[in-house]
């Protein structure tokens, strides 16, 4: 059985944010990213940053409360990726990630565990060696692209430099410590300088800043952002997925009004104004709580009597905003 082409008309649909900044070491990314990120979010408490630069991020703790995350080598893909969901979890509606040129080239990053995998398993082939370490990159880049929050990353640049024919080194620009196209994963990115702080889109798919002089990034600058990613069209649950979700929500032992007030508690959002995405994520945490607690039993009877009590207890626990850390 083939599946049916249909065509439909393009419709821009509201989305997560995705910005990068890239700039030498000096050029105000950390600032100019918490700056944007305000813009992004209702509070500064909705923000929250992964910092890989030894507490630089805490050197802006006059702005606002936002939140830290402290990540330290090795820079495995792993370890962000662990980072992010902590924030997501957490309800945050920004995530900056200060910075991302770690996990490229950090200790413990890419670059070395590339060279850890060839030496151990491929007889120093380090080419062989990248068909283990890509997928663990990707699976880092995709949990940026599917994140319910808006994500905003730092990357160090460097000067590119070559050798000319009379042997003599010539300056051709700057280039981003990342794996090389990480910037075409981005809604916008910014390139900063070091002289003046000034900002430049080298790429913006809101077409908010592709012909705007340099300039210096502000709180302003992420409402207009915020307010260009909120302009498309709703993605709402179709009445299949309701439906899908409201049984869901029987196995958990769940009414629908217990679930509104759990999400509001954290989310501080209404059931109807969850998306999609986010309304199974919670409910796939829920289940995987209950299932784990259960799994501990030593009989099928026990299991049981623990799935109930615990059920019991986690919808209090969650309802009450008790048990958000858990999940």
């Amino acid at each position: 059985m083939t599946n049916e082409l249909i065509f439909r008309k393009a419709e821009r649909k509201q989305s997560k944010i995705r910005i990068s900044m890239s700039g030498p070491s000096g050029s105000g990314k950390t600032y100019s990213a918490l700056k944007l990120a305000r813009g992004l979010a209702s509070d500064w408490n909705k923000i929250a940053l992964i910092d890989t630069e030894n507490g630089r991020g805490d050197l802006y703790s006059d702005l606002g409360e936002y939140n830290i995350i402290t990540l330290e080598a090795p820079f495995r893909p792993e370890r962000f990726i662990e980072a992010i969901k902590a924030c997501e979890g957490a309800g945050m509606e920004v995530i900056i990630i200060d910075s991302i040129s770690h996990e490229w080239e950090g200790s413990g990053g890419c670059l070395e565990l590339n060279e850890l995998i060839a030496q151990s398993k491929f007889r120093g082939n380090t080419w062989s060696a990248w068909s283990e370490t890509t997928p663990r990159h990707q699976k880092f880049i995709e949990s940026i692209i599917a994140s319910p929050c808006h994500i905003i990353t730092t990357m160090r640049s460097k000067v590119e430099t070559v050798m000319t024919d009379e042997k003599k080194v010539k300056k051709i620009g700057t280039k981003d410590i990342q794996r090389e196209g990480f910037e075409y994963e981005m809604t916008v990115s910014f390139n900063i300088d070091r002289d003046k702080h000034l900002a430049l889109a080298g790429k913006d798919n809101t077409h908010l800043f592709e012909s705007a002089d340099a300039f210096t990034i502000t709180e302003e600058h992420g409402k207009q952002i915020k307010d260009w990613s909120e302009s498309g069209k709703k993605e709402c649950p179709t009445d299949e997925q309701t439906e899908e979700f409201k049984g869901q929500l029987k196995t958990l032992g769940m009414t629908e009004k217990k679930w509104n007030e759990a999400v509001k508690k954290q989310t501080g959002k209404e059931w109807k104004e969850m998306s999609i995405k986010e309304a199974g994520e919670w409910i796939k945490k829920n289940n995987v709580v209950i299932e784990d607690r259960a799994r501990k039993a030593e009989d099928l009877h026990k299991a049981e009597k623990i799935l109930e009590e615990e059920l019991e207890k986690m919808v209090d626990e969650v309802t009450t905003g008790e048990g958000v850390s858990k999940i």
